[in-house]
């Protein structure tokens, strides 16, 4: 198995024995790998397939396409195309990867299809061995209608009478009557465009913060690397609350809608509370996509006597819904609005920084990080930062000429006058022309000589770099008009 794949081969490779005992199957360690591949591979192969088609078509030699998918919607065009694609291809996946086979001709095949279209729906019926098909349940599969399967397992058929069968059908045409699925799709789509407005704006966040660049040096990790950790947590977190709470939320109270249509289907709800009671394990085991079987019968004995009960739920469940999509497009749009730029106003140059810093820290003895963090620092008038990182760019190359000709540059030139420091310039400046005479090196040798006034050594260092460097002849010729005419200043 490939690497990534091989703990969770292994995990199921584990759960054969145990799997067998309690199914009463017996399966080759390959073959129960193979049947778990079966059963998860729907859930990941839409969004496989639709990715390789989208990196085949960004490859091919056409600038419109790749125009396209690095348009600001290109996203949402992939999420939607996602939708359509798993409308389509979905159900009739899940049937073959699942083993799903017709449900046999015959009475019972007779009854839930003439019930069926009593409703008004007419869906292909199933027999769905999951867990061997010893586990008590059914499901609606599919939006569009052609396309459509009611999945039931053999265990659910052979525990319920005719009229608790009918009963938990109305609960699975229930939810198609009453648009879950497509809701669902939406609820999938409104996280998506809420998260890519959220994800516009997280890195801005991420670096206009202290904590980041406090964690930055114990993180393991490339500051790169440790920026997309940085904003992936948060959309993890925003993830399973939205799952938990939100489409948990609506989730719950989409079954508690599809339990109330047995009214509409049967006028009664007794034979669903008899098939829960049948079904049902713990009354009080709750989960966050569906309530307990016990509240379930007890909405349903409720609703029994006060069927204004269905219809407080349905108007409760459409303003939520309208809350929830008008909260939605508010945040969407207020999101599109915020100025980036403000949220992190000179963030590249803390995250530059942070860069360079840890570049030097993977580095201890490379000299030249501490040197461009101290070329950086003073591109952005940071002085104090800049001669504290070329001291200790020094410390570990003190005969570098270009770490000894940056900080006398420094050093004479910096805007607070505090920081200069005219002599140590000179000392440093004469180190570095020792080292290595090239022009620029000889001009700042220059500066030096004229900040501490010696104005003839000044002349003669800066002649030197005009026949060194004659491209920047202009340059040096102003530098050598100003140290006559000028005096340095050293408040």
């Amino acid at each position: 198995f490939p690497a990534g794949l091989e703990p969770t081969a292994r995990s199921w490779r584990a759960a054969r024995r145990h799997y067998g005992q309690i199914f009463q199957r017996r399966y080759t360690a390959v073959g129960f790998i193979l049947s778990n591949w079966k059963t998860n591979l729907p859930i990941v192969l839409p969004w496989l397939v639709l990715s390789l088609l989208f990196d085949g078509l960004q490859a091919l030699p056409f600038p419109e396409l790749s125009e396209i998918f690095h348009s600001p919607w290109a996203d949402v065009v992939f999420f939607v195309a996602f939708l359509v694609f798993l409308m389509l291809a979905f159900p009739p996946l899940v049937k073959v990867l699942w083993g799903c086979r017709p449900l046999p001709a015959g009475p019972l095949h007779d009854r839930l299809k003439a019930f069926s279209s009593k409703l008004g729906f007419s869906p292909e019926i199933y027999l769905w061995p999951l867990f061997e098909g010893q586990v008590l349940t059914a499901a609606v599969l599919g939006i569009v209608p052609g396309l459509r399967y009611l999945l039931i397992t053999p265990a659910l058929l052979e525990a319920l009478t005719t009229d608790e069968l009918n009963s938990v059908l109305a609960h699975e045409i229930g939810h198609v009557k009453h648009r879950h699925l497509l809701l669902y799709m939406a609820l999938f789509l409104g996280f998506s465009l809420f998260a890519g407005a959220v994800v516009k704006h997280l890195p801005y966040l991420v670096l206009s913060s202290d904590i980041f660049y406090r964690l930055l040096p114990y993180i393991p990790a490339a500051p790169e690397n440790a920026l997309g950790i940085a904003v992936a947590v948060p959309l993890l977190i925003l993830m399973l609350f939205y799952f938990r709470f939100v489409f948990g939320y609506f989730i719950r109270h989409f079954e508690r809608q599809a339990d109330a249509y047995v009214f509409q289907a049967m006028g009664t709800g007794w034979p669903l509370i008899s098939a829960f009671e049948k079904i049902g394990g713990n009354r009080e085991e709750k989960n966050w996509h569906h309530f307990g079987i016990g509240e379930r019968i007890d909405f349903l004995k409720r609703s029994e006597l006060e069927r204004d009960l269905v219809r407080r739920h349905a108007r409760k469940l459409r303003m939520a819904l309208l809350f929830y999509g008008i909260g939605l497009a508010a945040a969407v749009i207020g999101l599109q609005h915020v100025d980036s730029g403000k949220l992190a106003e000179g963030y590249e140059i803390r995250y530059a920084e942070a860069v360079l810093l840890q570049k030097a820290r993977q580095e201890p003895e490379n000299s030249l990080w501490f040197l461009y963090l101290g070329d950086f620092l003073q591109s952005r008038k940071l002085e104090q930062r800049a001669i504290h990182a070329y001291e200790e760019a020094l410390k570990l190359t003190p005969m570098s000429a270009e770490i000894n000709n940056n900080l006398a540059w420094l050093l004479l030139t910096a805007q607070d006058r505090a920081l200069r420091d005219p002599e140590r310039a000179l000392a440093l400046a004469r180190t570095a022309a020792r080292l290595k005479e090239h022009g620029y090196i000889l001009d700042t040798l220059a500066t030096a000589y004229w900040a501490n006034g010696l104005l003839g050594q000044a002349v003669s260092a800066q002649m030197r770099a005009i026949s060194l460097d004659p491209e920047n002849r202009v340059y040096y010729q102003r530098q050598l008009e100003r140290f006559r005419m000028q005096r340095y200043e050293d408040e």
